[in-house]
Parts: structure tokens; sequence; C-alpha cells
């Protein structure tokens, strides 16, 4: 980029400094929402609840259910969208 160009554009430093920080907070929730770690950690203490008898199988069965379906979610967002 040449000293006339970054003249010309300095106005809208603030703007590219904006988008920027938007598009890194963007991909930081995207990160913690694609992770499966907190839903595997999630699922294990599903199964010691259940053990414990703190919840009927019913209720583990639901719940269960909610977070496999969310390990598919972040594998088919791995995948790039494929299903």
């Amino acid at each position: 980029m040449g000293l006339f160009t970054q003249l010309v554009t300095l106005p809208l430093a603030p703007v590219r400094g904006v988008a920027w920080v938007m598009d890194q907070v963007l991909e930081a929730a995207e990160n913690e929402y694609y992770d499966p770690a907190p839903i595997r950690l999630q699922l294990a203490e599903l199964e010691r609840q259940l053990e414990a008898g703190e919840i009927d199988e019913e209720t583990f069965d639901l719940l269960e259910d909610q977070l496999l379906d969310r390990l598919d979610e972040i594998r088919v967002h791995e995948q790039g969208g494929l299903s």
C-alpha cells in the first residue's frame, strides 16, 4: 500500500479496527460454541447423576439426547457443514 493510499484511507482506520475486533469476537464465540469438551463433561456429569439416583431414567434419556444432538451439530460443523 502506497503512502497516498494510506493517507486517503486513513479516515477509515477506525472502521477497519472495529471490523477486526468484531471478527475476533465472532471467531472466539464460535470456537467456544463448537468445543465438544464441555458437552462431554456434561454427559459424564449426567451419567454420574443417574448412577447416584439424582435423576430418573426418563430425565437422563431426554438430556442425553439433547447433548448428543449438540455433539452431532459440532461434528457436522467440523466437517464443513456436510451431514
